[in-house]
């Protein structure tokens, strides 16, 4: 994965690499998703928003789209014209090109069955703004986030049952509103229902949803160590990479010390807090990682968009302290990436 970072090249639901589906149409001229034969729904799927339909948020409501289930977006007015014009366009060599018609707007007005949560963090207060709570009804609030700390500000705006965090390994991009190319191999999906336990009977619908639709998604029951399992992986290639403007075979090749260090760290950290710690499984992974993989993070700061620093390496700081846990050299390279934001 990049940092928002499994393998067949058709999915679930039996759609080939070209984009059309396998030939499953019922005599009433429906298919068996739902769908009618002119692209609507029979009414019989979810109803989910995509709050961010970005490179994750739009990937994943696409293809929820395609599968049949209504999908409501929502983002500014520019973008929402954009998709209620054209729709959104995928590019995907796992899921195959297509088109999907989605409703959008700039603000939830109605219950639906789940809410997506696919915005930086760093956008993530203003974007709120979009999902009123009354609105929102009792749907789940699914946010597909960096970091560690975004669960705990989720229960305190919303009743704690309603969250339920996900962890997404992907490698997609926002190319233009409502474009979106998915370049990875892979759609992985960990849907976590603990420690503010929400039902497997809400849980496991929006697990089967996804799967059908594409991305190979399970239900997990430790919230800490499916979160903790990403940071550990994430830390290192997000601050490495963006700290020398380098793509992970390069900072394998020449910042492999440091590297080192920071897994270790990052797991130390991850082991006082619950989570899995096994940094030579982790070395090993970025290992096999094709060498011209960047990270999200890099790839803002390239932008000069802003960075999520402070929910990856400054929540990964305040939980060493917590911890007494020591990082010496995660402390260092954050100290030296948010010197370099200020400059």
């Amino acid at each position: 994965m990049t940092d928002d970072t499994t393998t067949d090249g058709t999915t679930a639901d039996d759609t080939t690499t070209d984009g059309t589906t396998a030939d499953d149409t019922t005599t009433d001229g429906t298919t068996a998703d739902g769908t009618t034969a002119d692209g609507t729904t029979t009414g019989t799927g979810l109803t989910v928003a995509v709050l961010g339909p970005g490179g994750v948020g739009g990937l994943l409501a696409a293809l929820l789209a395609r599968a049949g289930h209504r999908v409501i977006c929502l983002a500014g007015e520019e973008t929402a014209h954009a998709l209620r014009t054209d729709g959104l366009r995928v590019r995907s060599g796992l899921f195959g090109d297509f088109t999907a018609r989605v409703e959008a707007g700039t603000t939830l007005r109605e219950p639906v069955d789940a809410c997506l949560i696919a915005v930086k963090h760093t956008a993530l207060d203003a974007a709120l703004a979009r999902v009123p709570a009354a609105a929102l009804g009792d749907g789940l609030l699914v946010p597909f986030l960096n970091g560690v700390e975004h669960p705990a500000a989720l229960r305190a705006r919303y009743r704690p049952g309603q969250v339920a965090p996900a962890v997404i390994r992907v490698e997609s991009t926002r190319v233009a509103p409502g474009v979106i190319d998915h370049g990875s191999p892979f759609a992985e999906i960990d849907l976590a229902g603990s420690p503010a336990p929400v039902p497997r009977t809400r849980l496991d619908p929006l697990a089967a949803a996804l799967s059908a639709a594409g991305p190979v998604t399970r239900v997990v029951e430790d919230e800490t160590a499916a979160l903790w399992a990403k940071m550990s992986f994430l830390a290192p290639l997000a601050l490495l990479t963006t700290r020398y403007g380098l793509p992970l075979g390069a900072v394998r090749d020449r910042h492999r010390d440091e590297l080192t260090a920071l897994v270790e760290e990052t797991a130390a950290v991850s082991r006082a807090c619950g989570g899995p710690a096994d940094p030579a499984q982790a070395l090993a992974r970025y290992d096999a990682f094709p060498p011209q993989t960047r990270s999200s993070m890099q790839r803002d700061a390239e932008s000069g968009r802003p960075l999520e620093l402070d929910a990856i390496g400054g929540a990964l700081l305040r939980a060493a302290e917590r911890h007494g846990v020591p990082v010496p050299v995660t402390a260092r390279v954050v100290r030296e990436l948010r010197d370099a934001v200020r400059r």
